[in-house]
């Protein structure tokens, strides 16, 4: 899995797969979701994050395995 966050462009991005992306749909306004040819989500796109999460919560992205 990879995380990207894109401050210029106030995105933050989840790939799942590596697998190519054959279609993607806005599920949410500024939730956009990318599919591969066996219509599994393997990509999770949000928009606006500034407004969604505080800058400062975003450099302490903190990772829980249960």
């Amino acid at each position: 899995m990879r995380i990207k966050i894109d401050e210029a462009a106030d995105a933050l991005y989840f790939r799942l797969d590596e697998s190519p992306i054959v279609d993607s749909e806005e599920v949410q306004p500024g939730i956009i979701l990318d599919y591969n040819a066996a219509g599994q989500a393997v990509g999770i796109e949000i928009l606006g994050i500034k407004e969604r999460i505080p800058v400062e919560e975003l450099r302490r992205l903190h990772f829980e395995t249960v």
